[in-house]
Order: C-alpha cells, then structure tokens, then sequence
C-alpha cells in the first residue's frame, strides 16, 4: 500500500500524540478539518488507524503490510478464478496442444464423463512428448497427463494466499478448482468448477492496488 506524503504525516503525528482528533491533527498539518477528511478515512479503512467517538483517532498497531496479509487472507478462491479449459480423457496429445494455443493458456485439466477431474497436462508435458518423436495425433494425453494422487488441488473455499502458496511450493502455473461430488455407485468425486493461475492472482494484486 503506497501512502501519499500527507497520510504519512498523518500516520506520524497519531503514532506520537494518539489518540487525537481530527480538528488537531488538522490544526498540526495548518490544514482544514474537511481537506483532512478523504486522508483519514482512507487510513481508517484501511485498517492502519482506528477511530473512536469523541476520543479521537490512535494507531492500530497494524503495519501496511499486516494489512494487506488480511487482506489476501480474506479473499476466496472462488471470487477470482477463472473458466476451466479442459479436455477429454479421450483426446490426443495432438489436439491438446490445438487447445493450448487456441485458448492461450499453459495449463489443461483433463476430464472423463461429467465433467469429473481426471489429470492435469502442462505445457512442459507436451513439449516434451512432442519434442520425444511420438506420433502426437495418435497418442491419448491420459498417457503423458498427471493424475491423481499426485494433482495439486484448490477449492472455492480456500484463501487465494494458501493456493498461491501452493502453486510457489510445486512451481506450478494453475491450480484446479475442485469441488467434491457423490457418483451413483456411492464414491465421489471431484467435479472441475474453475482455474486458478498466476494470471489470476497477479490480477488480484493489481486490483488491491487500485483500490488504494
């Protein structure tokens, strides 16, 4: 979060004299009340000053970076990720590759019957089958695919900072969004609801950014 000049001299002024009303803190900048007024507000909405009747304004002991952490911690997945691309279990390598760069993304998900998540293929995947000399028009992706039990998962309801960890951790380019549902011979489940990538989160951040 980039503070203006006067928002740091106001920051400084409360961390020494808070709390302090508005009236003062004007008074010590040789500034009116209502000129201050967009500055206080926007600290106090961002959570780095508190503000109470008749006592004033005081530091809430939040750093600008502790409150972007809150921030990024309260924001779901679910409100920022984006259309899956998948492709058929049935599909081959070749046409996977079509999908890739029609679609302009460097991840696809790979489904069977219902929509149901069954791998995950990578741009790195099929550049090394294509570049492995095999005939990629006959050869099915569920053959170069990653599957379970070795996917790297997110849900609607995890925080988008716990899935960007995710994607850092594995050096991944998207996650799945996944969803559990019950078959009809009683197992489960995990149906494909969205994508979240680097393009998403990177996204977010500019848009936390502007809202600043």
């Amino acid at each position: 979060m980039k503070l203006t000049k006067r928002q740091e001299n106001i920051l400084e002024i409360v961390s020494n004299y808070g709390p302090i009303t508005g009236e003062r803190i004007a008074e010590m900048l040789t500034l009116t009340r209502a000129t201050l007024r967009p500055d206080l507000a926007i600290l106090t909405m961002s959570g780095l000053l508190e503000a109470r009747p008749r006592v004033g304004y005081f530091h809430s002991g939040k750093s600008r970076y502790r409150v972007v952490a809150e921030k990024l911690n309260s924001v779901l997945v679910d409100s920022v990720k984006s259309v899956p691309i998948v492709v058929s279990e049935k599909c081959f390598v070749y046409d996977a590759v079509v999908t890739m760069f029609i679609e302009d993304v460097g991840t696809l998900f790979v489904v069977k019957e219902g929509g149901l998540l069954e791998g995950v293929i990578s741009r790195k995947d099929l550049l090394k089958t294509t570049l492995g000399g095999h005939d990629i028009q006959k050869l099915p992706v569920k053959v170069v695919m990653t599957r379970m039990p070795n996917l790297v998962l997110t849900t609607p309801e995890e925080t988008v900072w716990l899935a960007a960890k995710k994607i850092m951790a594995h050096e991944v380019d998207a996650l799945p969004v996944v969803r559990k549902v019950s078959l009809a011979d009683g197992s489960e489940g995990l149906e494909v609801v969205g994508r979240l990538s680097k393009t998403n989160i990177t996204r977010l951040f500019v848009e936390l950014g502007e809202g600043y």
